[in-house]
């Protein structure tokens, strides 16, 4: 848990993902769409993967895993809850106020 808490500290945007998700594939691929250099953790390709996806399922509660996605410090969600922040316009203004976009 400390561990996910310090990346999550570390970098203004970052998602824990899983190689082969399409869901993840598609949260990576709005971010730089967008112009954001997210630092993306594939936990199945991680040594320590299995405990961050522990840790993971403790904060996201009864929610899917991955992707997990952190803006800021803080818990934006998965897919769906970046989806309805990028319709709802209010993805964008996050990004530049973590720092991860400064147009």
């Amino acid at each position: 848990m400390e561990r996910v808490e310090r990346m999550v500290s570390e970098n203004a945007v970052v998602i824990f993902s899983m190689s082969s998700c399409c869901m993840c594939h598609v949260v990576k691929s709005l971010l730089c769409s967008l112009g954001v250099n997210p630092t993306v953790y594939e936990m199945d390709e991680e040594s320590d993967g299995g405990d961050m996806e522990e840790a993971l399922a403790r904060i996201m509660g009864d929610s899917q895993v991955v992707p997990t996605v952190f803006i800021g410090g803080k818990l934006i969600g998965g897919l769906d809850q970046v989806m309805a922040a990028h319709i709802s316009g209010s993805l964008v203004p996050q990004l530049k106020e973590a720092g991860a976009l400064w147009l």
